[in-house]
């Protein structure tokens, strides 16, 4: 999960300069469709991946998906050498390494039946945390930029094989290698393991071997009400959060009237501190479920979360600086979702004319919506970030425990499915609404929503137990 995390957050921060650089009929609509295949190809491979890791050596699923996220990175590395149509290759590239991320949904199965109950959360919190790490020493949204931007754009080229490594592909050939690298951890290290509930070994349907002092498989009912529910409040989880990392720097830049270059440093220190806070939160997490249990702190981070988002609405009578100047072509109008997603990617040593800084005129609710102050704002970052990976390592672990000692492949396929559709949905919902209705309506919808989520929690509390509590087989 560290060197998968490491890999793909390294890469995103090229993909809107490449874009640029090898298609220039390429615009912000398409950038969008770029970004989302990602999670579309993910959201179609982890059922698949989980059904096959049901059946047969995980290594096999993990290892060949791995290899299509390797063999998508080369392809990325590679679509400028095409004479025409060079986006529609990168569509298809990032799409394939968003079939390779399905498996997440294996990982997570793996860890599942791997651990008993009292070692669960434990181990999920472990996982997510060295997923954080990789997307906090992945991204430095700005740094690694900065890193990468040392090769520069001519870099060099490797005329045998027609390989040209320069700061658009550097990042993406890392991503390959590390990719090549979890291959061989996996085929030294991995070795299949499976528990019951309780700890015993079980008959394992993914290893031939059997051992004579496994126990079997325990039968009963899966809860599918459940089930259903913690996909849903997953699906909320992800959701919220993806559309809040959206719109974090048009927010700021209409808000506080920063440029390009400050939102990139600043909202990147931002969302890095946001990562580091969700390491110590996973590492907390540990100690406080074994005292109040994961539903309890399921509750209290969607609570946090809605808290976060209260904040958020504009109050007072102080509005945000108008930007009056006509739009010129160095500046983002705030009117798709790709064209959002570009302050993201933007690097500051393409333009260093500041262009027209505050609320686009464009955007009628400048005019009559109080501006969101920055100690408002960095507050319920910290609150978001306390919520979000409260809630969303609790999800799946509660997932897990709800399902049992089954195999749980295609079922955590289903759930990693849900999450890629909210990272889908997430960004379009918030960009649209925030440019034509502005923050104070689309927080208070975002507000609704986690409302909603809570009241669903509330509904299901006593259905979302383990297995093993639920027939009776353990006390919880």
């Amino acid at each position: 999960m560290f060197l998968s995390s490491v890999g793909f957050s390294i890469v995103i921060m090229s993909i809107w300069p490449y874009l640029q650089k090898i298609d220039q009929t390429a615009d912000a609509s398409f950038l969008g469709w770029v970004i989302a295949s990602f999670s579309l190809g993910q959201m179609v491979a982890s059922p698949i991946f989980g059904l096959w890791s049901n059946y047969r050596p995980r290594k096999e699923p993990l290892i060949v998906s791995i290899f299509i996220s390797v063999a998508a990175n080369c392809l990325y590395a590679y679509v400028h050498v095409p004479a025409s149509h060079n986006k529609y290759y990168m569509l298809v590239a990032r799409g394939l390494v968003g079939f390779g991320a399905g498996n997440v949904a294996v990982i997570r199965s793996y860890i599942a039946g791997a651990t008993s109950l009292q070692e669960r959360t434990s181990s999920m919190a472990n996982t997510s945390a060295c997923q954080a790490l990789g997307f906090i020493l992945g991204p430095g949204r700005y740094f690694s930029l900065t890193c990468f931007a040392l090769i520069g754009e001519k870099g060099v080229t490797w005329d045998t094989i027609k390989l040209h490594i320069n700061m658009y592909t550097a990042p993406v050939l890392l991503g390959a290698f590390l990719g090549v690298l979890n291959i061989i951890l996996i085929l030294i290290l991995l070795r299949e393991h499976r528990v019951d509930d309780s700890g015993r070994q079980c008959k394992n349907v993914n290893f031939e071997e059997a051992s004579t002092d496994e126990v079997q498989v325990p039968q009963g009912n899966i809860d599918q009400v459940a089930v259903v529910a913690t996909n849903v409040l997953f699906f909320v989880v992800l959701f919220i959060f993806a559309l809040f990392e959206t719109i974090v720097t048009p927010l700021t830049m209409d808000m506080y009237a920063w440029t390009r270059e400050q939102a990139v440093l600043y909202d990147g220190i931002i969302l890095a501190a946001l990562g580091v806070e969700a390491v110590i939160i996973f590492m907390g997490i540990k100690l406080l479920s074994k005292k109040i249990g994961e539903r309890a702190i399921l509750l209290g981070g969607f609570i946090v979360v809605w808290v976060g988002f209260f904040i958020l609405l504009p109050w007072g009578n102080q509005f945000p600086k108008i930007q009056w100047e006509d739009l010129h072509n160095n500046s983002i109008p705030n009117t798709t979702f790709g064209e959002i997603i570009i302050t993201l990617w933007k690097s500051p040593r393409e333009d260093h004319s500041e262009g027209p800084t505050g609320c686009p005129v464009e955007q009628a609710w400048c005019f009559y919506t109080p501006m969101i102050h920055l100690a408002q704002f960095l507050t319920s970052a910290v609150l978001i970030g306390i919520g979000y990976p409260s809630c969303n390592v609790m999800s799946y672990t509660l997932y897990s425990k709800i399902l049992g000692p089954k195999p749980q492949g295609v079922y955590m396929g289903w759930l990693t499915a849900s999450g890629s559709a909210a990272r889908i949905l997430g960004p379009v919902f918030i960009s649209q609404l925030y440019t034509s209705l502005g923050p104070r309506w689309a927080f208070s919808l975002v507000c609704g929503i986690v409302v909603l989520a809570i009241l669903l929690l509330v509904v299901v509390y006593k259905r979302l137990v383990a297995f093993s509590v639920r027939h009776g087989r353990i006390q919880e």
